[in-house]
């Protein structure tokens, strides 16, 4: 191959955007911490911490903090989930979309297509995190925030209180 093209190819490839150049893995979640942060077991049997991206869910200890959870642990608890990644937050958690099969499927022919990130703003138990929604995909920032709309609209989950506060002001005020 000429130096070129090589180049051309370095170019091409260097320019693509963050979430077409992530990393992935595939596991088994083992825990789940609360409702956007969950661990992921390997095929090398490493343990990855990983904070589901694009979402805020609420803290344990405030309005809605168990039923984000129970949510997400009902969706993967114990499931294999394909994880998609690029950067870690400065706990050492992997920042990831967490995508799991179908229910009734758990065997290496299932298709990882259900997005648990987008399924807990969907069931209004999690804030699409607008903050870091420039490090999202296109496609995910719309659907993400589409979905926060059709929940808040349905009241559904923390949408059925009058003001839910935001896990980040929540954090704040302690």
């Amino acid at each position: 191959m000429s130096y070129t093209r090589i180049t051309v190819l370095l170019v091409a490839v260097f320019s693509l955007p963050a979430a077409v150049m992530a990393d992935q893995f595939v596991g088994r979640v083992v825990a789940v911490a609360d409702g956007d942060t969950l661990t992921v077991l390997d095929d090398r049997y490493t343990q990855h911490r990983v904070r589901l991206s694009g979402i805020d869910a609420p803290e344990k200890k405030q309005a809605f903090g168990a039923a984000s959870k129970k949510h997400l642990s009902d969706q993967v608890f114990g499931r294999g989930v394909l994880v998609y990644w690029s950067e870690s937050d400065r706990y050492g958690r992997i920042i990831g979309k967490v995508i799991r099969a179908e229910d009734g499927c758990d065997g290496s022919e299932c298709r990882y297509n259900i997005d648990t990130n987008l399924e807990q703003v969907k069931a209004g138990l999690a804030w699409h995190y607008k903050a870091y929604a420039k490090q999202q995909a296109r496609d995910d920032r719309a659907l993400y925030s589409e979905a926060e709309t059709e929940a808040r609209n349905r009241g559904v989950g923390l949408w059925a209180d009058a003001h839910p506060i935001p896990p980040w002001d929540f954090r704040r005020r302690k």
